[in-house]
């Protein structure tokens, strides 16, 4: 008889464990080179390092387009009808749009509470530094907005990763190939057996995630005083951090009342996406694995594959909650008044027009800056918060994985239900 046993993993080879210590020692040498070295030294090593970041995150996006198309598409196909579809559509977009909602009132209620922007200096603002931003938002309108749901090409969806173009072509493609019934299922058992592929690729990819991290973390603390920026910043950074963590509060209590004692399972599988989220800044360098944790959870693979994509395009709930924030906040610091009907107008406005951003480049301030426009708000005053954009956007990743996981998950379970 074989007597062996599975030795336990080694918490060494914990890839949680290892991201942890990758943050740790790219945070210690990062505050070394600032400290140690002059500030165009330290710029340099910050470019070089974030190579790392940049290569992981690459590494994932490479993976990402067909990923989407061979999971949403095997998924449909798998629902059976365009009845299942519009069943687990319609309770997935009242999630989503009820999540944005309650996370933009967040916002708005903390901001209007602790008025962050109230009495604010904005002597020694360098409002050069935020031309990146506004130049994206002079072709932010109605037009140009549906134009970027809808693909021209999937072959161009695919090559720039829009998500959410993919996912629309992804459904048309997997109704129709449902609609065939039969005669499409050599088609999808291909997509199907490539999906499988394309996680075992996941697999590889995860192992450069400590890598990654550390040179995210190293590079950002290598040309940024964190105590000078918490200083300077601290009633804005704190008031924003007051209003995660309410959003966090409330995520998780939803955990708990639709999903009960499973919700303590479900933080254990997604821990890892998390903090990878949190350490790159990136909801989009976890998508991968967090489709793989999220399987293992026990939610269906059809599920996942449907929720997953259009989670990412329409439920960021951090970067929801962020938009209203910094939106109101650069109002108070330009002392432009706007009463309660207006806030809640740009609520809403702002619960439109960030729909479909997935993936554009610092979306959230690009949203933000387009919207001050709409209301009169200097647009500049971007400028305020860039220099502590970063250390918000963590906080915004970690919360966007964290309500696309809780939605997939809870719309899981009232399938398995139903």
């Amino acid at each position: 008889m074989n007597t062996e046993t599975t030795p336990k993993k080694s918490i060494f080879k914990n890839l949680t464990f290892q991201i942890l210590v990758a943050m740790l020692i790219g945070m210690v040498i990062g505050i070394f080179v600032h400290n140690n070295y002059s500030e165009d030294t330290a710029k340099e090593f910050s470019t070089y390092i974030k190579l790392l970041a940049t290569i992981f995150i690459r590494l994932v996006q490479m993976i990402i387009a067909p990923l989407v198309f061979t999971t949403l598409v095997v998924g449909i196909a798998k629902l059976g009808d365009i009845k299942s579809v519009g069943r687990i559509g319609g309770k997935a977009l009242g999630w989503f749009f009820t999540a944005s909602f309650i996370s933009l009132l967040i916002g708005m209620f903390w901001v209007n509470v602790l008025q962050p922007g109230v009495g604010l200096s904005l002597t020694g603002v360098d409002i050069s530094t935020a031309s990146e931003v506004t130049e994206k938002t002079q072709n932010f309108s109605a037009q140009n907005f549906i134009e970027h749901i809808i693909p021209k090409s999937i072959v161009e969806a695919m090559a720039t990763n829009e998500i959410l173009q993919i996912v629309i072509f992804s459904i048309f493609f997997g109704l129709a190939a449902a609609s065939i019934g039969d005669y499409s299922k050599p088609v999808v058992k291909a997509l199907d057996k490539t999906s499988h592929i394309i996680l075992k690729m996941v697999n590889y990819v995860m192992n450069f995630a400590p890598i990654g991290v550390f040179g995210a973390i190293a590079g950002v603390f290598a040309v940024r005083d964190l105590g000078e920026l918490l200083l300077t910043y601290a009633k804005f950074f704190g008031s924003f951090m007051v209003g995660i963590s309410t959003l966090w509060i409330v995520l998780l209590l939803f955990g708990f009342v639709f999903l009960k004692s499973k919700m303590k399972t479900l933080l254990s599988h997604i821990i890892s996406p998390l903090i990878i989220a949190f350490g790159t800044t990136s909801s989009e360098a976890v998508f991968p694995k967090l489709t793989e944790e999220l399987e293992r959870f026990g939610i269906k693979d059809r599920i996942v594959s449907f929720m997953l994509p259009l989670g990412y395009s329409f439920n960021l709930d951090g970067s929801m909650m962020y938009m209203t924030f910094a939106s109101i906040f650069i109002a108070q610091a330009y002392d432009v008044p706007l009463d309660t009907g207006t806030q809640f107008t740009m609520l809403f406005v702002l619960m439109l027009t960030s729909k479909g951003i997935a993936g554009v480049p610092r979306a959230s301030l690009v949203v933000v800056a387009a919207t001050c426009g709409m209301f009169k708000i200097p647009v500049e005053g971007i400028a305020l918060i860039l220099p502590i954009d970063h250390f918000c956007d963590m906080f915004r990743s970690a919360t966007n994985v964290l309500g696309n996981a809780l939605a997939t998950s809870v719309v899981g379970k009232w399938e398995k239900d139903s």
